[in-house]
């Protein structure tokens, strides 16, 4: 494992540092500010305004103010804008990547692919913008005409995670903005830097004042409960842990708000004697070492047919080991830091109980010497069913082993689990392929793949990964609410 030390580049000084209400860049009410740090190196990147519960109900106000004028503008103007946010975040890549890797670590080539990835959300549903259809026609009995519209939810309360940045928001914010609806986004706190400038560049692009307005805080439950029950949001759509989404349901049955969640995975990585594992070993680092790890779809529990586990498992530390470690920005880092502290040393217990239970460490293990957040890309085999990094999301670079040799047992042991979000299977008997597909119980599967994700494809899980799905053709309805106009028939004459 090689170790790269050059020192983090500085911001770009456009990089707005306050919050977005109204159209217009604000301090926060009570002038607090809050840190934001390279995970890299540990050192103060900058500071951004810390968002009050008054700034949040500041924030619904401006995006209930804008709905109506929102909701009434032609769905081609709303495409065209949609379309020049695409056409800006394409033309500024190197901008938005540099900002993403300062505040969250990833390799700067991850973060330019998270750039275009985020970009084509907004091209996905400016087309889908001008395809919000409804229905027209006659009841059975024939004595109504039913006319189905499809109008917009109304305001929507946007809830993003640290790990994408820049893709998690405009996979939210995009199909909002083309079903019609106005959006209050709270970013994480670690990463609130690229949603600024996510705000900027839609300004930019022609979004008028209130539409979009984004609040980045600390104190995030303290901004969100009385948003979610004051009745005036209508949408909430969150991605994040599975225990931060329950308290989310439940603030939002009060008053009813529709829900979107995008919680925990546990996927599932099953690999069968047939599989062709020049394919299984460049998919599994795919799968797990995107993002350091720091994904809800990331490989978490490999499961590996007894007769290719230990050639597998040899292969797959090889390939870990060679990964080159190091700052995001500096160029050819291909592993990055752990976006904070508390997160590497979740990552290390879950190792320690692993090797305390009997696992062999083939490569990794353990954190290097060097300032920042980082943990060695890390293999295990031998892992005991009841080891914690099992049973709960690693959200690290770990890639632990189990073997099977019965398939039916294989899928139950990957469906042991509450969460269903994503699975992964490689084997090259079709037959069973498409078995073990629709018998997982996952949302998404990768057949002989390590990416599962795509904006014009649904994303989302099943069981507690999770409430409706994001992209593709579905991800606009969770945005839009059915009205029926019922017309009695009178008779000819």
């Amino acid at each position: 494992m090689s170790v790269l030390n050059t020192p983090v580049t500085p911001l770009p000084e456009e990089v707005p540092t306050l919050l977005h209400i109204g159209g217009h860049w604000v301090e926060a009410s009570g002038g607090a500010r809050m840190p934001v740090e390279d995970p890299a190196t540990g050192r103060l990147l900058c500071s951004v305004a810390d968002a009050s519960p008054a700034d949040g109900r500041a924030a619904l106000d401006a995006a209930v103010g804008a709905q109506r004028n929102w909701a009434a503008t032609p769905a081609r103007e709303r495409s065209r804008i949609l379309w020049r946010a695409y056409e800006l975040m394409t033309a500024d890549v190197e901008r938005l990547a540099r900002v993403m890797t300062a505040e969250m670590g990833k390799p700067l080539a991850e973060a330019r692919g998270e750039v275009a990835y985020a970009a084509e959300f907004f091209q996905w549903f400016a087309e889908e913008a001008v395809r919000i259809g409804g229905d027209f026609g006659r009841t059975p009995d024939g004595g109504s005409r039913a006319m189905v519209l499809r109008q917009p939810v109304g305001p929507c309360l946007l809830v993003t995670p640290w790990n994408f940045p820049l893709a998690m928001g405009a996979r939210k914010i995009a199909p909002a903005l083309a079903a019609g609806c106005t959006v209050v986004l709270k970013p994480a706190p670690q990463t609130p830097l690229s949603s600024l400038l996510l705000g900027k560049l839609l300004t930019e692009a022609g979004l008028p004042a209130g539409v979009v307005n984004i609040v980045p805080t600390r104190g995030a439950a303290e901004l969100v409960e009385p948003l979610l029950r004051s009745g005036d949001v209508r949408k909430l759509s969150f991605t994040g842990s599975t225990g931060v989404g329950r308290i989310l349901l439940a603030q939002a049955a009060d008053a009813v708000v529709r829900t979107s969640m995008e919680l925990g995975g546990n996927a599932p990585f099953v690999v069968f004697a047939d599989a062709d594992l020049d394919v299984a070993v460049a998919c599994a680092v795919q799968a797990k070492m995107r993002n350091m790890g720091e994904a809800c779809t990331a490989a978490n529990r490999f499961f590996v047919h007894t007769t290719v586990a230990e050639e597998f498992g040899r292969r797959l530390a090889e390939a870990m080991s060679a990964l080159r470690m190091g700052p995001g920005l500096e160029p050819g880092t291909e592993v990055g830091p752990l976006v904070d502290a508390p997160s590497r040393a979740t990552v290390a217990g879950l190792v320690e109980d692993a090797v305390v239970r009997g696992a062999t460490v083939l490569c990794g293990g353990s954190a290097p010497s060097r300032p920042g957040y980082f943990y060695l890309p890390t293999v295990l085999t031998g892992v005991d069913p009841d080891s914690e990094l099992v049973r709960y999301e690693i959200f690290g670079p770990v890639a632990a082993i189990q073997t099977f040799d019965d398939p039916d047992e294989v899928v139950r042991l990957a469906n042991a689990t509450t969460w269903g979000l994503a699975g992964y299977v490689f084997t090259q008997d079709v037959d069973r392929a498409m078995q073990v597909c629709e018998d997982l119980e996952v949302g998404m599967v990768g057949l002989n793949g390590g990416v599962v994700s795509n904006p014009a494809t649904p994303f989302g899980g099943i069981k507690q990964s999770g409430l409706g799905r994001e992209g593709g053709a579905q991800g606009i309805d969770e945005y839009l609410e059915y009205k029926l106009i019922a017309m009695p028939v009178r008779p000819a004459g």
